[in-house]
């Protein structure tokens, strides 16, 4: 039964880094592709830009730090 919860704890993981890093290449592609434009009344493209990079590379490095620690501990 612990292999078991080992395994969703880490898909978890993986699934939180690869979150983390689809949000820092829409990130950056908001950045440059799309300075000015509004998107969907939410604000300029490149400031949700900013956002979704800074926000992606937090998810992406809590994604490795749980990685590890489920490698270890388990």
């Amino acid at each position: 039964m612990k292999k078991l919860s080992t395994m969703k704890l880490g898909m978890a993981a993986l699934g939180i880094y690869i979150f983390g890093g689809i949000g820092v290449f829409s990130g950056i592609w908001l950045i440059v592709f799309r300075r000015g434009v509004d998107l969907l009344g939410l604000g300029a493209g490149h400031t949700i830009g900013y956002l979704l990079l800074c926000v992606g590379v937090a998810f992406s490095i809590f994604g490795v730090i749980m990685m590890r620690i489920f490698r270890n501990r388990y």
